[in-house]
């Protein structure tokens, strides 16, 4: 099984979400093969690492792998601390991407791969949203955290 987030940058760590997050997972994964895909770019990816960090603790079959969208020779070094928090790192086939397209790219694969679905969009706009709305499309298993979609006032 593949488990994969998405969720705002600005999201902020709470007890309650994590306890949801980890009690779905018990639910839905408990003892069978797992693999987290993971990414890097901001709180709600954080916060995913460290649910799947906890699960894996209790489950030493589950794997944390990072989904990198670039090769880049200066993005590889950067990803050196990375190698100590993860059981690998996952490039999909991104070579003919354009970079500033790469993340979005990458998002819409880890969409492909996954399995299950853990959410947190706050608004219907942005990476995270266009994530989920692809996920959504692809008819995938999603766990949203609460119901925190919120509609734009028109003019905003």
């Amino acid at each position: 099984m593949i488990v994969a987030f998405c969720g705002h940058s600005t999201y902020v760590e709470n007890v309650k979400d994590e306890e949801e997050v980890l009690a779905v997972l018990e639910s839905r994964v408990g003892e069978l093969p797992c693999e987290f895909f993971l990414g890097g770019y901001g709180n709600f990816d954080q916060f995913g690492y460290g649910c799947a960090k906890r699960f894996q603790k209790k489950h030493p079959n589950a794997r944390l792998l990072f989904v990198t969208p670039y090769l880049s020779e200066s993005y590889a070094r950067n990803t050196e601390w990375r190698q100590g928090r993860f059981d690998g790192v996952i490039y999909p086939p991104l070579e003919n991407v354009p970079p500033r397209y790469a993340i979005s790219r990458r998002n819409r694969w880890i969409v492909e791969q996954a399995d299950l679905l853990f959410a947190y969009i706050t608004h219907e706009f942005g990476g995270a949203y266009a994530m989920y709305r692809y996920a959504k499309q692809k008819d995938k298993e999603i766990y949203q955290l609460g119901n925190r979609i919120q509609k734009q006032k028109e003019g905003s």
